[in-house]
């Protein structure tokens, strides 16, 4: 009998850090990989943000904190919330984590009973459904192929919706698709959530900032909670960031959560089991990060938008592919459903989203990841998140990869 917990073997590893470490390994022997695998911005971390981090420590800030947040960091967490989204909130009502992932985890954990079901619109961030399993849970996952731009709206919500029912979950900007809900979209959604005062809402909004201005500016030039559009289902949703990656602080480990003192005093006390707080060298440089200047978040963010525009442009000119424009994030999410029963150079029968990208991996050296480890088969994953030349080089390897099937 295996010593490993039924709850365990319930999930999978997760499908991004396994491609990201394969193409690590292939590197390791010496192959040149290009890795578009992986959700981590290519900037460095801000010096002013380094400097609060180094001031600390000389300080002698490196006992333990509270459990869930330091009382300067939810303050600056608090002021965010105030300045950028027109939200108020009391330090009560935050909690700080190990990055946002251990937010969202210990949120569905603390509140999730076996059998309660989780509506996760597909395509998902791959950590979403296995969290809910590890909870006992039962994600229910509503399809938002291409038909929908990927993203749910309210018609698919309402029919997802059961006695059931916990939690929908949101995300945008989103991953794997980079698409962005508008105001008149999350107004839609709304309506429905608040016929069903039984469900709760998780908002992941991670990539806030990473949210593309275009030529043609509107009113939907601008990232939205859906807290903005109804605020009387404040009670029963639950804000989720961090500092990642508008900070590029992905080593950092600090996300955040704003919800109603009930789940936020549930969190704390997992956490206090579990983890307890979050490094207090990364929560202070998090107070330097929020509390700082913001500037670079905008040149960053148009230096995205050219790498967006350049890869989707590149992508809808190769032979078999087609590449919907995203709005946000650092993602694009192809369809690579008409190669499907090609042949590669090596005689492989191209079946699966899956095996497109294994063979472009090896035949290519470029780490892409398919589409069904989100949730929808026929599509995978690029993140741009990297250099203009880099991309370049991984466009000129997916084209000849393209061209050589048969």
């Amino acid at each position: 009998m295996s010593i490993v917990s039924t709850s365990l073997s319930r999930i999978k590893a997760s499908p991004t850090v396994a491609i990201t470490q394969k193409a690590r390994e292939l590197k390791e022997q010496g192959k040149e990989v290009i890795t578009l695998s992986s959700g981590e911005p290519d900037f460095d971390t801000p010096d002013n943000i380094k400097q609060a981090a180094i001031k600390a420590i000389n300080k002698g800030d490196t006992k333990y904190t509270a459990v869930d947040g330091t009382p300067d960091l939810k303050k600056a967490i608090v002021q965010k919330f105030k300045r950028e989204n027109n939200l108020e909130f009391k330090t009560e009502n935050i909690t700080v984590g190990t990055g946002g992932k251990q937010v969202i985890y210990n949120c569905i954990l603390a509140t999730v009973n076996p059998g309660d079901e989780v509506i996760i619109p597909s395509p998902f961030w791959v950590s979403y459904p296995d969290i809910v399993l590890l909870a006992g849970g039962v994600p229910k996952i509503v399809e938002c192929g291409e038909k929908y731009n990927f993203k749910i709206n309210g018609e698919l919500l309402e029919k997802a919706i059961t006695k059931k029912t916990k939690w929908f979950i949101l995300n945008s900007p989103g991953n794997p698709t980079g698409m962005c809900y508008l105001r008149s979209e999350l107004t839609d959604i709304a309506k429905v959530l608040k016929k069903h005062p039984h469900v709760h809402i998780l908002t992941d909004d991670i990539y806030e900032h990473i949210f593309y201005e275009e030529d043609n500016r509107s009113n939907d030039d601008k990232f939205i909670n859906i807290l903005e559009v109804a605020e009387d289902l404040r009670n029963r949703t639950v804000i989720v960031n961090g500092v990642s990656k508008s900070y590029s602080m992905t080593g950092w480990r600090i996300g955040y959560g704003a919800a109603s003192k009930e789940i936020i005093q549930a969190v704390s006390k997992l956490q206090s089991q579990s983890t307890t707080n979050p490094s207090s060298i990364s929560q202070a440089a998090a107070v330097e990060a929020l509390n700082g200047t913001q500037s670079f978040i905008k040149e960053r963010s148009a230096e995205f938008k050219k790498r967006r525009d350049y890869v989707v442009k590149e992508l809808n000119s190769i032979k078999g592919l087609s590449c919907v424009n995203p709005k946000g994030a650092f993602y694009v999410f192809p369809s690579c459903k008409n190669t499907m029963g090609k042949k590669t150079v090596a005689g492989t029968i191209i079946k699966t989203d899956t095996d497109f990208v294994s063979n472009l991996l090896d035949q290519e050296g470029v780490a892409v990841v398919q589409g069904s480890a989100f949730g929808l088969e026929g599509y995978f994953r690029i993140s741009y998140a990297t250099s203009m030349n880099e991309l370049q080089k991984a466009i000129l390897k997916i084209r000849k990869f393209c061209e050589s099937l048969s």
